[in-house]
């Protein structure tokens, strides 16, 4: 699995805890990150190349786009050249906000990238539900979880300026559509109110990948637990102590990795 940085351990922290056997490798591409910024096809590459390089490197059987700008840039291409599935966190994500919502009032925030690519729009759409749909980018959100400020006074303000047409559209469920923004569930549920439901795309894209696991028959059995390896591009003592905190002590080494020029 692969994240532009530090989101893609709240899905890495769902499958670990989902399914304890299985080894996981966990690129946090923190040498590029943000991802949000960037051009969808700039990010496109970046989504190409780190799949290459988790299948060609560590022989895995299913890859996980660990990132919502990545999915949306990527996804469809790699599902179609990849030789293993590859798995996003949009469909999985929207589903569950759909399985949330009480008055089909509902929201979603992401990076400038995400929400801006219309991915979540379409795959609201696909259900054929009756939805009214608020979205809204949040540039900034991505930067405060990177520097380990998710409580902080500043992000508060921030949340309060960003999360304000939500606030105002009534929803009663708001997807986080970037893997970095449970981290700042907190802040994001004192600005929206204790009645609205936050959803995480972590869960349920562990959960799709355990079942795409048994339809295949590939889940790794046994007492043992499973190996856990972890790569950056960018500052590895970095990486690791601050991965460490947001995910927990199977983050212990951190390997350095780098992409030719």
């Amino acid at each position: 699995m692969f994240d532009s940085g530090f989101g893609g351990l709240t899905v890495a922290r769902a499958l670990i805890d989902l399914m304890p056997n299985e080894d996981l490798v966990y690129v946090g591409d923190t040498g590029r990150y943000p991802y949000g910024p960037r051009d969808l096809s700039e990010v496109r590459e970046f989504a190409l190349e780190i799949t290459n390089h988790l299948v060609r490197t560590h022989d895995v059987k299913v890859v996980v786009i660990a990132c919502n700008t990545a999915s949306a840039a990527a996804l469809d291409e790699l599902q179609q050249i990849t030789p293993v599935p590859v798995i996003g966190v949009i469909e999985p994500g929207a589903a569950a906000l759909l399985d949330a919502t009480r008055n089909g009032r509902v929201g979603v925030i992401g990076t400038v990238g995400t929400i801006g690519s219309g991915a979540y729009q379409r795959a609201v759409a696909s259900h054929g539900r009756e939805i009214e749909l608020s979205c809204a980018a949040c540039p900034g959100f991505v930067e405060f979880v990177e520097r380990g400020e998710t409580d902080s006074d500043q992000v508060h303000v921030l949340a309060q300026r960003l999360l304000a047409p939500l606030v105002d559209a009534d929803i009663d469920s708001l997807l986080l559509g970037c893997t970095h923004y449970p981290f700042l569930a907190r802040t994001i549920s004192d600005v929206m109110g204790r009645d609205v439901v936050l959803v995480d795309s972590a869960d349920a894209t562990a959960f799709r990948v355990r079942q795409l696991l048994i339809d295949a028959g590939t889940t790794q059995s046994g007492s043992s637990a499973g190996a856990h390896r972890f790569e950056s591009s960018g500052d590895v003592e970095a990486f690791r102590g601050l991965g460490r905190q947001l995910l927990g002590p199977e983050l212990d080494e951190v390997t350095a990795l780098s992409w030719p020029e």
